[in-house]
């Protein structure tokens, strides 16, 4: 089934992931972002808008979209804490803005908006499900899960339908920043150590950006077709499986510069919580089809595209 389905934050990665994955599948694709340009390997169509102010009414009744994908905002725990004014606008602002020009316009497109596992902050039991406590530790985590609020007002208060994503450790050959790109950038650099900022134990759930991209339109195309679907719903959306960061790191070198050596710094990070893992049972309960690649196969996807 082809939708017609709406991105803002279309420049940045998880926008443009989805953006690319959603043309190649035939859908009709329209992008939002503040750039003058669309990147130059964007298929669909393309509006000049910053989300944050922009009254996007008229767009959304002009586009009339199946499904919204929400990328405008943050992506940065560190960059939370250093600005965290900035990560409260850009979240929320941009977040709330799309929802009353959506209620504004008469619309009802099904709305997707990628939170973050990092309103979970320090798990206790592994893996995390959905129903879980939210105790964020980080300015980006409490924002996260300020819009997650937000989305509950304007679906129980306006009817929207709205599926909340949370998101993990998303990486892919389009990202140019976070731990992935740049443990890469020293294994492809002129060193011989890399080093890991932390202890090396930490663990993550990465998810290639492809896998996450097909998990989202296929949530389209299901939500969209299911018209008594609730209003309301969270999905923790990511690969289930815990890595360790040292062993991601083992792996990249072996792909990458297999004699370097790696050492630890042992610092802990502000926001950063030891072990990261989702339970994923409520989005293969909707996506039985759907199944992330292995880590190790995903990254040497990714790797070959940064080689190239």
């Amino acid at each position: 089934m082809s939708l017609k389905i709406l991105i803002t934050g279309s420049r940045g990665f998880v926008g443009g992931s989805i953006g690319r994955s959603a043309a190649k599948m035939g859908h009709e694709v329209l992008g939002i972002s503040r750039a003058t340009q669309p990147p130059r390997d964007w298929t669909g169509k393309y509006v000049t808008a910053d989300v944050v102010s922009a009254d996007l009414t008229a767009i959304i009744r002009e586009f009339a979209p199946d499904a919204i994908f929400h990328a405008a905002g943050t992506a940065s725990v560190s960059a939370s804490f250093i600005a965290p004014l900035d990560d409260l606008r850009a979240a929320l602002l941009s977040w709330s803005n799309l929802l009353d020009s959506v209620r504004r316009s008469g619309a009802r497109p099904l709305i997707l908006f990628p939170s973050s596992g990092a309103i979970y902050g320090r798990l206790k039991s592994l893996p995390v499900k959905e129903d879980a406590s939210v105790q964020p530790i980080s300015p980006y985590g409490f924002h996260k899960a300020a819009c997650e609020l937000i989305a509950r007002e304007y679906a129980n208060c306006f009817d929207l339908r709205i599926i909340v994503c949370r998101l993990f450790s998303l990486f892919g050959e389009y990202q140019r920043r976070l731990l992935v790109w740049e443990l890469y950038r020293q294994f492809a650099g002129s060193e011989d150590v890399v080093w890991l900022q932390g202890t090396g134990a930490e663990t993550r759930d990465y998810l290639y950006a492809e896998d996450m991209a097909a998990a989202i339109l296929l949530l389209m195309n299901h939500e969209t077709q299911d018209t008594a679907s609730i209003n309301y719903r969270v999905l923790n959306v990511t690969s289930g499986v815990e890595t360790g960061v040292l062993d991601l790191a083992n792996q990249l070198g072996s792909l990458v510069a297999p004699k370097k050596e790696i050492r630890c710094r042992g610092i802990e990070r502000s926001g950063d919580p030891g072990r990261w893992q989702g339970d994923i049972s409520s989005l293969q309960a909707l996506l039985p089809n759907w199944k992330p690649r292995p880590f190790a196969e995903g990254l040497a996807t990714c790797v070959a595209g940064w080689q190239k």
